[in-house]
């Protein structure tokens, strides 16, 4: 979403489009990264001169507070809810249309903004980065309640010329847009289409062949594991975009289930799987790196550690068997929910056979690709056990342990606390770290609680996924973008060649 988002939007700041950089945020609309009070719970920036929508209307600080606004309506948001999260609003506000103005959001003139939250947020300027904090006109021929991603108006340097659900986007330039007020798009094709729907084997298909437009062509999501060999010919390689995604996929437990609500078994599940079949069945190295922590190794602060050792990370069940024999638990049957899809489904069968091992047994309950996150976000539906993913909002613990672990983040529907994990000391550690004003005591803070987190065995980290996309043959600029999970930042690509 971001990767599209950032070619028609801007916020106050942004990531870096520097190779090796995606991680870095960096002023976009602002000036600077902003001036917090002591305890960083009021938050000033200033706008630079000359930015524009793409209506020719200069973009002002009241639009930046018209933009958050809308953000706390629940029919117009976009993203996560960190706006919602963190400033200074009643808990009935829901956005300008029905609640009228924030009044913790000051514009005392038309390039000042200041943000007053309800606690401390040393990080908040990363926050800024996120869809809820776009801009947006407060005047009456394009105000609308509808979303941004609607009936958008753009602020970045491309506008939508043309747009069918479902199939195609096309983009050109924005008039207003102008580079010498942004250091992080490069906008250098006049127009960019992007297509949907294709069938993946297709798209490896076509960008293979290098044929026609498709050398102008950019593939928005990773090859297929059955595609991996035929990209080691020296043509292909010098095409190939890869690097880590910052994701992190895990088998996730549900603590309130029988069972699974004694941590001696979580930890006897742990020791149990075997880390190398799952990644064989998501396509192998070269498109997923066995980990041990749930925080990404690109995470600020991150440590290295194995609770839950075993040979080539094949599994111990000896050691699973006398966690579950220390727990008085035997015959345990327990289901595991998985997306209806090839890879999935082989990862939920490895899963399946390495609790086979140790007396576990396992069934696999399918569902449908485009149900299975609502499914497993509502308490009621959810079943004893699934592999999920997640990604940070940007490199920091305290966009990943939170919304996975903390306790007040259960909810019944829309929840990412899949684990259900609700542990009084997990808690407490959370709120004292988010009090935290020096971030890098901070960061070791969010390792540590990594650790804490995995000995309590509410999830098994399995792998960090790897992108390994292809390029056309005219493509330069491309690179992966952790920042991105993996994909090419759109914001740097260009034509080598704009006659062909």
């Amino acid at each position: 979403m971001i990767n599209f988002y950032q070619l028609i939007y801007r916020t106050l700041t942004t990531f870096s489009s520097k190779k090796g950089e995606g991680s870095k945020v960096v002023p976009d609309l602002a000036t600077d990264m902003g001036q917090s009070n002591a305890d960083a719970t009021v938050w000033t920036f200033h706008l630079k001169k000359n930015i524009y929508f793409s209506t020719g209307a200069p973009i002002t600080s009241k639009d930046v507070k018209f933009g958050v606004e809308r953000a706390f309506d629940p029919k117009l948001a976009v993203g996560a809810p960190y706006a919602r999260l963190y400033l200074d609003a009643p808990k009935d506000y829901e956005g300008p249309y029905k609640s009228g103005d924030l009044s913790s959001i000051e514009t005392p003139d038309d390039s000042t903004i200041v943000f007053h939250l309800n606690q401390s947020v040393p990080e908040f300027a990363s926050a800024l980065t996120e869809p809820v904090f776009t801009p947006f006109p407060d005047d009456p021929d394009t105000v609308t309640e509808t979303s941004v991603d609607q009936k958008p108006v753009s602020s970045g340097p491309y506008e939508v010329k043309s747009y069918t659900q479902g199939s195609s986007i096309a983009l050109v330039r924005n008039p207003y847009w102008k580079a010498s007020t942004d250091s992080v798009r490069k906008a250098y094709p006049d127009k960019i289409d992007f297509t949907f729907g294709v069938d993946a084997a297709t798209v490896d298909q076509r960008l293979i062949s290098d044929q026609g437009k498709d050398v102008d062509t950019i593939s928005g999501n990773s090859v297929l594991p059955s595609s991996l060999a035929k990209l080691q010919t020296p043509q292909l390689k010098s095409r190939v975009v890869e690097g880590e995604s910052g994701c992190t996929t895990y088998l996730v437990m549900n603590t309130t289930k029988p069972g699974l609500n004694n941590v001696k078994v979580r930890q006897a599940i742990s020791y149990a799987i075997n880390k190398q079949q799952v990644v064989d069945a998501a396509g192998g190295n070269q498109l997923a790196t066995i980990t041990n922590t749930m925080l990404p190794s690109n995470t600020p602060g991150y440590q290295s550690f194995d609770l839950y050792p075993s040979k080539d990370s094949k599994g111990d069940p000896a050691k699973a068997k006398e966690l579950l024999k220390a727990a008085g638990v035997s015959n345990l049957s327990l289901i595991l929910d998985t997306r209806e899809t090839d890879t999935m489904i082989s990862q939920s069968e490895a899963i399946q056979q390495a609790l086979a091992k140790v007396g576990i047994t396992v069934k696999i309950n399918q569902i449908d690709a485009a149900s299975f996150y609502q499914t497993i976000g509502t308490t009621s539906e959810q079943h004893d056990m699934t592999v999920t993913g997640w990604c940070p909002d940007w490199a920091s613990g305290s966009t990943f342990l939170p919304p996975l672990f903390q306790g007040s983040q259960i909810f019944s529907q829309g929840n990412s606390n899949v684990a259900q994990l609700n542990d009084p000391a997990v808690n407490a550690q959370i709120e004292k770290i988010e009090k935290m004003t020096d971030l890098t005591e901070a960061n070791k803070a969010w390792s540590a609680l990594d650790k804490q987190i995995n000995e309590l065995a509410p999830t098994v980290p399995l792998y960090y996924a790897k992108a390994v996309s292809l390029v056309g043959s005219n493509v330069g600029g491309a690179y992966s973008d952790p920042q991105r999970a993996g994909g090419v930042n759109f914001a740097t690509v260009g034509l080598l060649d704009p006659s062909k």
